[in-house]
Formats: structure tokens, sequence, C-alpha cells
């Protein structure tokens, strides 16, 4: 299949320049390379500038409402295990009202796909602060510094259980689409952090300052490395950061299903 097979007739309203440009056409590319049928294929949004993406990609797509894209998600999953499901929320609404469903995601291990649209901003309601912007700063449209310290997304999701966890950045659209991929095609709970300026409210993380700080891993890290390196401010690490093998919600749920069936056969009348 070829991106354009994708493409829908809906207006993109991103302001010029953001990033959320980028995600889209490297979301394109990607599930166009792994040939998923747009039939099969499900984006879950919340709400924020990130979630408008649902209305730009053909698919059997869903706006969901605040916080709440990552449960809708897993339910579609459950319900239809062949369909290849996929979050794409901002930074404030996975990691702030979603938190708590960000964890539980990881706990399960559903095969869903978590793409954080991490700008560290509230873009769509005027540039408040995110949960990923660290304590004291003050960007363009906040009165006052931040008083709240940052979530990082990377220990956030070890420590949940995520099954598949990297980092991109969305004007590298190459290593974007194949990290994306790489997250499609794991079996089990996978979150990619996309770091992506807004260039409407977010004058510190521009695109100077990420493209001065930004360096790629080849291979995943260990637990160890994983902590010590995701925490730099100075020098942010992007790529495949950590990768395992467990049990799918989906497979302990058929499994469950088939063993009631089984005993169900012998259950006396």
């Amino acid at each position: 299949m070829k991106e354009s097979d994708y493409k829908t007739q809906a207006w993109v309203q991103w302001c010029p320049g953001c990033g959320n440009y980028g995600i889209l056409t490297a979301l394109k590319k990607a599930v166009a390379e792994l040939e998923i049928d747009p039939k099969k294929l499900v984006i879950v949004g919340g709400i924020g500038c990130a979630s408008r993406i649902v209305y730009y990609i053909r698919g059997s797509n869903v706006h969901a409402i605040h916080g709440r894209a990552i449960p809708i998600a897993t339910g579609i999953k459950l319900a239809n295990p062949e369909l290849t499901v996929i979050v794409c929320a901002g930074d404030g609404d996975i990691l702030g009202i979603g938190a708590g469903h960000f964890v539980a995601l990881g706990r399960r291990n559903a095969d869903v796909k978590v793409f954080i649209h991490d700008n560290s901003v509230y873009g769509l309601t005027k540039g408040q602060a995110g949960p990923t912007l660290d304590k004291g700063v003050k960007l363009r449209a906040m009165v006052r510094a931040n008083v709240q310290d940052r979530i990082d997304p990377i220990l956030l999701a070890f420590v949940s259980g995520y099954s598949f966890i990297a980092r991109a950045y969305a004007y590298h659209l190459k290593e974007l689409r194949e990290i994306m991929k790489d997250a499609i095609l794991h079996k089990g709970s996978a979150v990619v952090d996309i770091l992506q300026p807004c260039v409407t409210y977010n004058d510190l993380m521009t695109r100077d300052w990420f493209e001065q700080r930004i360096y790629y891993v080849e291979k995943p890290l260990d637990e160890k490395d994983l902590v010590e390196k995701s925490g730099q401010k100075d020098r942010i690490v992007l790529g495949v950061l950590y990768k395992s093998q467990k049990e799918t919600l989906e497979r302990v749920v058929a499994n469950r299903k088939r063993m009631e069936n089984f005993l169900n056969k012998f259950e006396v009348k």
C-alpha cells in the first residue's frame, strides 16, 4: 500500500511548523510499509491538538474523551484482537488526567501502542505547563514558572511494566517511522514518547534546542542504563530503549475462555 492510501479529505488544523505534522507523516508511512488494511487499523485519540490525528488517517478511528483513550483502545483490542490499535494523544492527555490508565496498560501488557505527542504544554488550551515540563520553567503563555516536578514517561513506562519503550523526535521522519514500525510489530504494550516542538507556546524546547541535545542508541538498553540515560537533561536519548517478551492480556483472556468452555462441558446439569 502507499502513503496516499491513508490520506483523508479532512483539513489539517495544526499551527504551521508544529511537530504533529512530522508524526502524521511518519505514521502514514509506517502503516503503509506494514501494509495494514485501513479497515483493520484503529487510532484512538483523546482531547487536544495531537488527538486530531484521528481525522487525518484512514481507519476505524475513535475520538475519545480527555484521558480515556487507553481504556477505550484496550476494550477495542480485546473485542477484536486482529485489529492494529494505536493511541495518539498529548503528554497532558496521557500523563495528566490519563496517567492511571497509562500505568494500567503497562501492568496488563495489552497489545496496544501508545504514541505520546510530547511538547510539555497544553497546546489546545493556550500553553499551560504539561506533565513533562521541568519545575521552575516559565514558558511564553505562563504567568508564573511551573511549580510541579515533571513526569518522566520512559521511567513511568518501565516501572509500569511496558514491554516496549522508545523515544523519538518528530522532525526526524525516517527514524520516527522505523521506531513506529517496531512498536506496531511488537506483541504487547508499547509506548513511544515522541518529542515535538510546539511552535506557538513552547519557546524553550525549540527545534534548535532539541537538536543540540538528542542522540540515538543502536540497541535497547539494560535496566541500569535505561534509568541512568532516560533521566539526563543535557543529553536526550532516542531510539528503542527497552524490549521484553511476556504474555499479553489478549492471550491471558483467550486462554481463560478456553479453559472455562472446557470445564463447562463437564458441568453437572
